[in-house]
Parts: structure tokens; sequence; C-alpha cells
């Protein structure tokens, strides 16, 4: 009887342990779900910032899906021919409705994650006035997210970490090593070049420009950056790009609780892609540290950078696998949409093909390519600042508070998380004037913002202290592609090209690029 009095009493204290645990974790989530949720909803609006109406457990995620098909319903009605570089509407619906309804700064809501969407250049400065680069915070729903990504690499380390990552990176795109790589780039593009000869002469002119630039990019970091040829590096370029499919190329549900369970199927592919890149980085780091060893190698590319910062217990493993990702990925998509979009503007207006044409006979002549001359493609730096303004790859920016931040007395409460709208703000008729979403890169002829009425308005790379840190190999590489091909080429619009930029964690043609290339 004893036994049995003690067996319940384990029992009925089991069962009460149980009941409170379970009791805790509903009140963690609802705490997590609900009551911090409404709390900061009631805070941002004391402070005066408005915005659509989220709705539980989705914020204004379904808000956004119905303007985005409305928004493909009525560019599907258009004519599929015309190009108009008013993109804000198409690219990204929603924001461009609630600016209309709620102005340039106001509250939308993923899933239970508030954002205080910014295009307004003037909040912006005084937002970001005294507030360190390592001081940023990125919001820590978009780290779990894209984690397969890019990990905890420089896109999304804060804090002390990011100024370690920052040092040991930025010697790695100091003039003279950028200066090595010219052969290198130089080499990947006349290999491309010649792949078009030979199509040319089969018959067939038309090639789709952004998967040929894309992939020629891709190789160009490969070996520039990270030493690296043949089937390695394209196959982890292959699966960055298959995980940025999975993860932005449909219907997901970022913000809302319980997200992962909702969205099964595209993150287990995600994983499954990441930890392949993972093992394939890891195989050519531990190939490299080899060479470093013998002294066969002397590391002066970004890798060789990261494995000395290894060798001196600056970097963890998983570090130097990060960083490897976020700059393969980084630093092609960048440059290589940037060139995407450049080809379909010159094929639009061959008379800036003539002009920069000319520019680069004056400039480098018959010779070879050197680096200490691409400064003088002044007017290809006009057509690169026009491309970036109308169709900036990287199309939005996001921090997250790491502190109350009174912007005109309007506090942004620590912890918010921050978009910031960088097409709409280069697409601003009041920052720009009437021919905002003409292409004119001659409103860069010695402007650098482009006559923009507020300098913050105008950031292809960013802004403050996290500015991109290989925006001077981007811009290298944009003026070698465009040197080599112009002067053996002219490109025209293939008539089977749709016209739909699509906002895709970058800013990149929804149906390709097909362009008709002929030999000068």
């Amino acid at each position: 009887m004893e036994f049995l009095d003690e067996v319940s009493r384990v029992w009925y204290m089991f069962f009460y342990v149980f009941v409170l645990v379970l009791c805790l974790m509903f009140f963690k989530l609802f705490l997590r779900c609900w009551i911090l949720p409404v709390r900061t909803q009631k805070k941002l609006r004391e402070n005066g910032f408005k915005g659509p109406q989220p709705s539980f457990p989705f914020g204004n995620l379904n808000d956004m899906k119905k303007l985005k098909m409305a928004s493909v319903m009525v560019n599907n009605s258009k004519s599929s021919t015309m190009i108009n570089h008013d993109i804000h509407s198409i690219a990204l619906p929603h924001f461009a409705q609630w600016q209309q309804d709620y102005g340039k700064v106001f509250v939308y809501w993923l899933g239970i994650e508030p954002f205080v969407y910014i295009a307004d250049p003037e909040f912006l400065s005084v937002m970001s006035k005294g507030v360190l680069g390592k001081s940023w915070g990125k919001p820590n729903v978009f780290k779990k997210d894209r984690e397969p990504m890019f990990g905890t690499g420089l896109v999304m380390v804060e804090g002390d970490d990011w100024t370690r990552h920052r040092h040991i990176i930025t010697p790695a795109f100091a003039p003279l090593n950028l200066k090595a790589m010219t052969n290198m780039m130089v080499e990947s593009i006349s290999n491309m070049l010649d792949r078009w000869t030979i199509q040319i002469n089969s018959g067939n002119p038309e090639f789709d420009m952004e998967s040929e630039i894309i992939g020629t990019a891709g190789e160009i970091i490969a070996k520039t950056s990270f030493g690296v040829t043949g089937e390695n590096g394209t196959q982890v370029l292959k699966n960055l790009r298959a995980v940025q499919f999975a993860l932005f190329n449909s219907n997901r549900y970022v913000g809302v609780p319980f997200s992962n369970i909702l969205s099964f199927k595209q993150n287990v592919k995600a994983k499954e892609l990441g930890r392949e890149i993972d093992g394939r980085l890891l195989s050519f780091i531990n190939e490299r540290k080899r060479s470093l060893v013998k002294g066969d190698d002397q590391g002066h590319d970004l890798l060789g950078m990261l494995l000395k910062a290894d060798r001196t217990g600056n970097f963890t493993a998983k570090e130097l696998v990060d960083e490897c990702k976020t700059f393969f990925f980084a630093g092609h998509e960048t440059t290589a949409l940037a060139l995407t979009w450049t080809f379909m503007l010159l094929a639009i207006h061959p008379e800036w093909q003539n002009t920069i044409r000319e520019e680069i006979r004056q400039v480098i002549g018959d010779s070879k390519i050197e680096y200490n001359k691409l400064a003088g493609l002044k007017k290809m730096s006009w057509v690169m600042n026009e491309v970036l303004r109308l169709y900036p790859p990287a199309p939005n920016a996001q921090r997250q508070a790491r502190k109350d931040i009174d912007v005109n007395g309007r506090v942004i409460p620590n912890g918010t998380n921050i978009w910031i709208d960088v097409v709409a703000m280069h697409h601003d008729v009041e920052l720009w004037g009437d021919d905002v979403n003409e292409f004119k890169p001659e409103r860069f002829d010695g402007d650098l913002y482009g006559g923009c009425k507020n300098k913050m308005g105008f950031m292809p790379f960013g802004f403050g202290g996290r500015m991109c840190i290989g925006r001077n190999l981007t811009t290298m590489e944009y003026k070698i592609v465009l040197s080599l091909v112009l002067s053996r080429f002219e490109i025209s619009v293939s008539p089977g090209y749709r016209h739909s930029p699509t906002y895709m964690l970058s800013l990149r043609p929804g149906y390709g690029l097909p362009l008709i290339v002929r030999p000068i």
C-alpha cells in the first residue's frame, strides 16, 4: 500500500511538473507571439509610426501577396515589348501602394516582426548619424532565414565580431591585390567572348545575357578571390543559386510563428544545399591550407587573408566557411546583375554604346587592359552609376536598432527592424526631378550623386560604416567586362525579351535577358 502511495506521489509530482513546464512554455509563446508585438505596436504608434493594419499571425504578408498578384495581372495585360524604367510598383508593389497611403516612413509587419520602412533620405540621415557600423544589428528573423546562404559572414555579423571580420577582410581589396586580379578577369571574359563568336558564326546570335554574365562573374570570383577553378567552384555557385531560388522564389512565411513547419519543403531543401556548399568550401579551404604550409601560396587573395587570420586564431572553422559563402554569393551577384541591367539599357540606347566604345578607344586603345587605366573611363562610370540608380541589384538595406534611436522626436525602439527601400529613393521624383525614370548617365557628369537633392538618396552600395566592402572590385570587374564586350560586339534587344524586374533578394530580370549580339 505504501509503495502504491509513493508511486502515486511521484506520478502526481511528475504531472504537476509537466503541467508547470507546459504552462511556462505556453506563457513564453503567448508573450513572444502576442504581448510583446502588441506592446511594440503601441509604442510605435505613440511615436507617430503608422502603417497597414497587421493581422495575427501573418502580419501584412497576405496583403503583400495580394498586391503582388494584382501587379502581376496588370503587367501581364501590358505589351511584353514595352520597357518602362518606373519599376518600383512592378518589383515592390506593396511598398509602392503603402507609400502612397502612409508616406515615406511607416510600419509594416512580417508575421509578428515589425519593420520600420524608410524611403526618406533625410529621415535616414538623421537616424544613422553617430551610429557606428558595428553598432547596427541585423534583423534576427533574416539571420535565421538566410543562414544557409550567409551563415555568420560579414553581411550578417555585428558588434565587435563585425569589426574583427571587416579588419581582416579589408586588405584583400587593396589596390595592389585588385591589380593582380586584372589578367585573370581578362582571361575569363575573353573565353566567354570567344564562345560567343563561335555561336554567332553558327547562325545563332541570341544569348541570355543574365545567364552568360552570372556564369562568368562566378568563375571570376572563384578564381580571383579563392583560387578555385573547375567543378568545385561551379557547383558551389549552382548550389548558392538553388538556395536563393528555394528561399525567395516561393510563398513563404518569414516572421510567422512556426514558419519552419509552414515552409517545410523550402527550408529543408535550403539547409541540404547549405550543408553541401559548406562541405565543398571546406574541401578547398583545406587544400589552400596545405598550399600555404608548403609555401606554394602567397595568400594575397581573400581566402589567403582569411587563412592567415585562421592560423593566428582570429577565425573559427565555421567563420571561415561562412565568409567564403558570403563572398562567393555577394562577390559575383551584385556585379553580374549590374552588368546584366547595363546590357539591357545599352541595347535600347545604342548611342551610349557608341559613346562608351569611343571612350574605350581613347583611354585603352589597342593595348591590353591595365588596372591603372580603368579610372580614366569616366563616361563608363556615369553609365554604371545610372544603371545602379535605375536598377539597383541590392534593392534594399536592412538594419536592427540596438538602442532607442531618436529621429526628430520620433523614437525607434531598441530591437526594432528597419527596412530601407533603395529602389523607392532612386526613383523619387522629388529627389531627382521629372526625368527620374529616364536613362540619362550624363546626370553624373561632375556630380557623384547625379544631382540628387539629398546625398542619402543615392546609395547603390549601402551607407555608413557597413557600406559594401567589395565596391572597388565590382567597379573594376564592371569596367573590364564592358571594355572587352563593347570593343568586339554590338548588342540589341531580342524580340523575346519581356521586361519584368523581380525582387528575389536581388533585383533581377524575371524572365532572363535575351539579347542579340553581333560582331562589330
